[in-house]
């Protein structure tokens, strides 16, 4: 069988293509955020802090929010971090409060749903659910779509909302039986 140059040609540049697409990915998974050029939705990966949350460092993990690894859930600050079992902060982010706040406290995730319409009748995915306030199921999940779509129901919510960039995060850490804490 013979092959013709133009065949050898176009073999060598899929493979060329092939291998700098590996690279790159491999590359994007070892940099860590914030670094080279920004992504659009991305959150910026921070360090472990022992500092209390203050307006002048917005993103350090605030003092008195357990060990261990975990979902760190600020009502004052309506934003979230991801916390390892190692202490570090592997990603945080801020988030569309709910209508309905959870106590501060400590919890677990207790249940996810890949894909539902939330009890506004907004299309949502990657939801976590960890509580329950007088009724009202409290959970993580980012909005498909246009994310300030409503139904036009006045109904209260549960409901904590992030970017869908920042929910595949949530999605894939918090898993069952995840602990989450809320702090004020």
């Amino acid at each position: 069988m013979a092959v013709s140059s133009s065949g050898v040609v176009a073999g060598l540049t899929a493979a060329a293509l092939a291998t700098v697409g590996y690279l790159a990915q491999q590359a994007s998974q070892t940099v860590p955020a914030g670094l080279g050029r920004p992504q659009s939705g991305a959150s910026p990966v921070v360090g472990p802090s022992k500092a209390p949350h203050a307006r002048t460092a917005p993103a350090a993990l605030p003092a008195g929010s357990g060990t261990g690894a975990r979902v760190v859930y600020s009502l004052g600050a309506d934003r979230v971090w991801l916390v390892g079992a190692d202490e570090a902060v592997t990603r945080t982010f801020t988030v569309d409060p709910s209508q309905v706040d959870p106590v501060p406290g400590s919890y677990t995730v207790t249940s996810r749903s890949n894909a539902i319409t939330g009890s506004d009748g907004v299309p949502v995915e990657h939801v976590v659910r960890f509580t329950s306030v007088d009724g009202v199921v409290i959970g993580f999940s980012a909005a498909v779509g246009d994310p300030s779509a409503t139904s036009g129901r006045e109904v209260r919510t549960g409901g904590i909302r992030q970017s869908r960039a920042d929910g595949d995060a949530m999605w894939t850490f918090a898993t069952i039986g995840r602990k989450v804490v809320v702090v004020r």
